[in-house]
Order: structure tokens, then C-alpha cells, then sequence
């Protein structure tokens, strides 16, 4: 299957954003891919929302979500995308949707990491999932679902991997800073390496954030990937046979000595 992930900046207006996502995935299409995946601010910046946050993810959720459903359903792609979605609280969670090729949602995962570090502060404006793991199926591949900050702990893509995805997908806003894009760039390959999967990520381009989204084989190679363009598409041939292949001479899966949960359960 062939997969995409697209990079760009988003905006506060969520119709601009679609119309982005719309363009970049018509360009993702022509390419034959069957999945694009976008950022996790592509529903809009939390940074750039002006006025009540909340009331803005109360007003533009729906509007978001089914404006992925079109634009997956008339382009014939299946679309991964991050966005806000309330929570019947003050704090909206911080939500990737996933929809198939007809426009069905398959599935939410709501981010269980709340970035709180470097002297940022997630959670003060975000409220932590109380859900588990999320995995789709997209074109006969279990797609499993994550979201920036969440690839800094390993134990949530081992608890995928050893659930059954072949690929994982991260939606992220990467903040910029000293070391951020070596972080990102060594924990996104340990994170194909140690579990023996493919690897997707989208990355929000910006002033702030560093954009560098990336397609990695089972071991950790880039097959396809941009920098710090403001706006792009990178796109591979995600296949089966490269994880038995690599799983046939690196049994890490098979050889390890502790088991993970299929369930995620947040720390209080």
C-alpha cells in the first residue's frame, strides 16, 4: 500500500486547513497512495485561535471531522489528521481521527502524553485520554495511532506493535529547540527498530515547530521524508513482506522476555 504523509502549516481557519489537506491529498492520490497523514494541529493551531479555545473545538469539531470525510471520500484516499475535541469540560482533548477511503470514521485515538516539558505545559489547556490504545485497518494493513510527545515513550508503540499494527502513524507538532530534531529523528527510528514496524509521521512546519515528516522501513530507514519545508507530501510503498522479511532475521518481538498490555491505562 502506498502511504503518504503531508506537511504544512495550519492555520486558525479550519476551512483553510481543509482546503489545504484537500490539495495536498489530491497530490498524494495521483500518486496512488491509499492513506495520507497529516499533522496534529490540522484541524487548527492552538496557538493561533483567537477568543475561548474551548468554545472554538465546541464550534469547529464536527465541521473538522467532516470535512476529512469528504475530502477522503471524493479523492478515494483514506485520511489520518489531528484536531481538538470536546470533552464536555473546560479542557477539549487533543484527538487524531482516521477515515477510510468512503469517508467512514474507523476510529479516534485521544493523546495519552500530554506534552509537559520544556517548559511547556499541555496540560493546562488539554485534558489526557482516558482511553487505551487505538488501531485501524486501512487496505488490509492494522494502522496504529499516536501523537507527538507519545514517541518518547516506548512502551505505547510496543503495546501497538505486540497488538498487531504494521504501521504506525504520529501526527505531531514537533516544537523547535536545541537537540528537538535530533530527539525526533533518533526516537522515530528506535521506534520502527525496537518493535520491527513501519513508521509514519507528519510534522506541523512552522515558525515553531519542525516539520521533518518521515516514512521509516522495520528498520529504521528513511524511505521517504521532507525537512522544514513549509508545505509537501512524502510518500513509500508500505508492504508486508519487508516486516516478515525483517522479522525473519531480527525476531525482537518473539525473543522478548516481558509482556506489554493491550490496554493503555493513563497514570493518575
Amino acid at each position: 500500500m502506498k502511504v503518504s504523509v503531508g506537511q504544512f502549516n495550519p492555520s486558525a481557519d479550519v476551512a483553510g486547513n481543509l482546503a489545504t489537506m484537500r490539495r495536498l491529498s489530491a497530490a498524494a492520490a495521483e500518486e496512488g497512495s491509499k492513506l495520507i497523514l497529516f499533522p496534529e494541529e490540522a484541524m487548527f493551531s492552538v496557538g493561533k485561535v483567537v477568543g475561548d479555545f474551548a468554545a472554538a473545538v465546541d464550534a469547529q469539531w464536527t465541521t473538522f471531522v467532516k470535512g476529512l470525510s469528504l475530502i477522503a471520500a471524493d479523492l478515494g484516499i483514506a485520511v489520518i489528521a489531528g484536531g481538538y475535541e470536546a470533552s464536555g469540560e473546560a479542557r477539549p482533548y487533543n484527538t487524531v481521527v482516521a477515515v477510510d477511503d468512503g469517508g467512514e470514521i474507523l476510529g479516534t485515538y485521544r493523546k495519552l502524553h500530554l506534552f509537559d516539558a520544556f517548559s511547556y505545559q499541555e496540560s493546562k489547556r488539554i485534558k489526557p485520554s482516558e482511553k487505551g490504545i487505538t488501531i485501524v485497518e486501512i487496505g488490509g494493513f492494522k494502522v496504529g495511532l499516536m501523537t507527538c510527545y507519545d514517541i518518547r515513550f516506548p512502551e505505547l508503540a510496543r503495546t501497538l506493535a505486540v497488538s498487531g499494527a504494521d504501521l504506525i502513524c504520529v501526527a505531531a507538532a514537533w516544537f523547535k529547540g536545541e537537540h528537538k530534531v535530533d530527539h525526533w529523528e533518533t526516537l522515530m527510528k528506535a521506534r520502527a527498530i525496537e518493535n520491527t514496524v513501519w513508521m509514519a509521521a507528519a510534522g506541523t512546519s512552522s515558525e515553531h515547530c519542525i516539520g521533518h515528516s518521515v516514512i521509516l522501513d522495520p528498520m529504521g530507514i528513511p524511505v521517504d521524508f521532507l525537512g522544514d519545508e513549509s508545505e509537501g507530501v512524502a510518500t513509500a510503498d508500505v508492504t508486508h513482506k519487508r516486516i516478515e522479511d525483517v522479522r525473519e532475521f531480527l525476531p525482537v518481538l518473539r525473543n522478548r522476555r516481558f509482556e506489554s498490555s493491550s490496554v493503555v491505562a493513563p497514570v493518575a
